[in-house]
């Protein structure tokens, strides 16, 4: 399970279940297992502090990935 903050203010976004020990590139918005800061609009995620973080493509996110970091295990299956 990986925590996913954001980069400029170091808020916890969600909590991601990943599979596979590649990069997070999507987050499956089905394996987003507890949300604490997300503001969705204009089909963008955003972090509370106004950061994109995200673009929404219906059931999973891209991530931009120098607006989060994560800390956590990812699952190999």
């Amino acid at each position: 399970m990986l925590t996913l903050k954001c980069a400029a203010c170091r808020q916890k976004l969600w909590k991601y279940y990943k599979i596979g020990q590649g990069e997070v590139h999507r987050c499956h918005k089905d394996r987003i297992r507890k949300i604490f800061n997300m503001e969705e609009r204009d089909g963008k995620v955003y972090c509370p502090c106004g950061k994109a973080v995200g673009i929404d493509r219906g059931s999973y996110y891209t991530m931009d990935k120098k607006a989060f970091t994560y800390k956590g295990t990812k699952t190999n299956n």
